[in-house]
């Protein structure tokens, strides 16, 4: 089973507080072959080698946004045979400091995973000119700074037409974490995939504040539930354990976001919209180590085989016919380019 210890995607901006000094930022993974020091001395990587780093706004450990990022860097590292490393951000201060103290060491790469980071990113890369910056979710690009954008969106219109076939109440319910335009867009597409299949229907949402606060995500999906919601989505990273808690403690089933989620509570997560951001990761950084990246404003969707719904293996055999039916009619529309699913959400 997946480590309960959720702590994942914070686009927002509201970390805890900054670390005192950045050489503490730096956090190697086991695989890691760069170090650095307490002392604020850093090691360079070998210039003849390709070496890539990872910038994150969150633990690794959180099953999620900032898992499949980690998960990645590991790829990279194995099937490139790179030097990696990667550190955890701890307010936007440490942006710039983190992108500088790598592209000053000559990392060939610079992931930064999460939109807050595409001014940084942006500003830094005018001083090296020789390191590729990809932010996933950026809002920008430049001759060195790419972003990658993942429409999950198209993953949760399609949990969205199956939650419409599987409702008994006709309410269902939508737990994010900061209010976002990123979530308001996922939580859209979940609105309009259940509306196309349960077109009476209703759809709950709620915003902790938080990507950490477990408990104010399971009180908002409890508050839901006793409004009769009957399956529960979320996009609210670590506290996303809060919605799954309290759809299992209700007998309702939730969906799972950014990354399978599926075997966190087996008998309650009925299906996960999935990114495949080591995928892409890899990709990015093959095409860089072989000189034919080329920066831009990078979308990926289910039509890329990027983004797509993985159902619980656990409970598929539960899913009536005709909900599965239309889940993969919905799905297949959607590669197809008859539904558009960035055009079709409207406001929650």
């Amino acid at each position: 089973m997946v480590s309960p210890m959720l702590v994942g995607r914070s686009e927002s901006i509201g970390f805890s507080k900054r670390l005192g000094s950045f050489c503490l930022l730096v956090i190697l993974s086991s695989l890691a072959q760069i170090a650095t020091g307490c002392d604020g001395k850093s090691a360079s990587v070998n210039r003849d080698s390709f070496s890539v780093a990872l910038l994150t706004p969150g633990p690794v450990s959180d099953a999620g946004w900032n898992a499949s990022a980690f998960d990645g860097l590991q790829l990279i590292k194995k099937n490139l045979g790179a030097e990696v490393a990667m550190v955890q951000t701890t307010s936007p201060a440490d942006f710039e400091d983190a992108m500088r103290d790598f592209a000053s060491r000559g990392f060939n790469v610079v992931f930064a995973h999460g939109f807050e980071y595409t001014d940084a990113a942006l500003k830094v890369g005018k001083s090296f000119p020789k390191t590729f910056f990809i932010v996933t979710s950026g809002s920008g690009s430049s001759e060195n700074v790419a972003s990658l954008t993942f429409k999950i969106e198209e993953a949760a219109y399609v949990e969205g037409a199956l939650a419409g076939k599987l409702t008994r109440t006709g309410v269902v319910g939508c737990v994010g974490g900061i209010e976002l335009p990123a979530i308001h867009l996922t939580f859209n597409g979940f609105k309009k995939g259940f509306l196309s299949t349960r077109a009476d229907g209703r759809v709950l949402v709620s915003f902790t504040g938080s990507f950490d606060d477990v408990g104010a995500a399971k009180e908002a999906a409890l508050a839901q539930i006793s409004q009769r919601a009957d399956l529960v989505f979320h996009n609210a990273d670590a506290a996303g354990l809060g919605v799954f808690q309290a759809a299992h403690e209700k007998g309702i089933y939730a969906f799972g976001a950014n990354r399978n989620q599926n075997d966190i509570i087996p008998d309650t997560v009925i299906a996960s919209a999935v990114t495949d951001i080591p995928k892409a990761f890899l990709s990015i950084a093959t095409a860089v180590k072989a000189g034919s990246f080329h920066p831009a404003m990078i979308e990926l969707g289910m039509k890329d085989g990027e983004v797509n719904v993985v159902f619980n293996p656990a409970v598929i055999a539960k899913i009536p016919p005709d909900a599965m039916e239309a889940a993969k009619d919905a799905e297949q529309e959607i590669v197809a380019g008859k539904i558009d699913v960035t055009k079709v959400a409207g406001g929650t």
